[in-house]
């Protein structure tokens, strides 16, 4: 079967017109690896976070501004950006880091702060860790999703594709990264049949 691509604009959506690279399309405001890694799409997060940040820099290194304010600046406007449509990011080790090395740079200039003096990372970051805001996205839409009784997203997440794999090992799906959550929090399906308490649990620090 040959391969598809559609590339995103504001006004029309193109069909068969490949990237530069041909490996990847953008597609609703988020990029799309053949591979079906999220490689594409943090690389493009962090890019658009990084214009946004640069955009507010007057702001957001102000020295008359308090941190508390900046920092909330800076979660509203730049971290947002930076994690659009992130719940369904079939995310690996190498990206969370990524995108924890650009947050910490962000932060790092927003606090006059430079590498040489090396602070602790903690005492930089009063706002969540990253990774822990992508892992309680990631259940929160889980849950959601969960909740459907026969909607199509979730038949789209149950769905098992038929046929022989390809050899070598097989490529890290946003399924088994849920799987992972859930073990971690140590929660199950019928957890997010009670909204409130799912909610709960996926917001309770581990």
């Amino acid at each position: 079967m040959g391969e598809c691509f559609f590339w995103y604009q504001p006004t029309r959506v193109v069909p068969d017109q490949r990237p530069l690279n041909g490996c990847c399309c953008c597609c609703c405001c988020d990029m799309l690896s053949v591979d079906g890694d999220a490689d594409a799409a943090v690389e493009a997060r962090i890019r658009i976070g990084w214009n946004k940040f640069r955009q507010l820099v007057p702001l957001l290194t102000n020295k008359d501004v308090s941190l508390i304010m900046r920092g909330r600046l800076y979660s509203s406007c730049v971290r947002s950006s930076v994690l659009h449509v992130r719940e369904t990011w079939p995310v690996r080790k190498e990206n969370v880091v990524a995108l924890q090395r650009a947050e910490m740079r962000m932060v790092r200039w927003m606090c006059h702060v430079k590498l040489k003096h090396r602070p602790p990372s903690k005492e930089l970051r009063e706002i969540d860790d990253i990774a822990l805001v992508l892992q309680q996205n990631r259940l929160r839409w889980y849950g959601h999703v969960l909740q459907k009784d026969d909607d199509w997203v979730k038949k789209c997440m149950e769905y098992e594709v038929e046929g022989p794999r390809p050899r070598g090992r097989p490529k890290r799906t946003w399924r088994e990264v849920v799987r992972e959550d859930c073990q971690a929090r140590k929660l199950n399906k019928e957890d997010a049949m009670d909204l409130c308490k799912w909610r709960k649990m996926i917001k309770d620090v581990r």
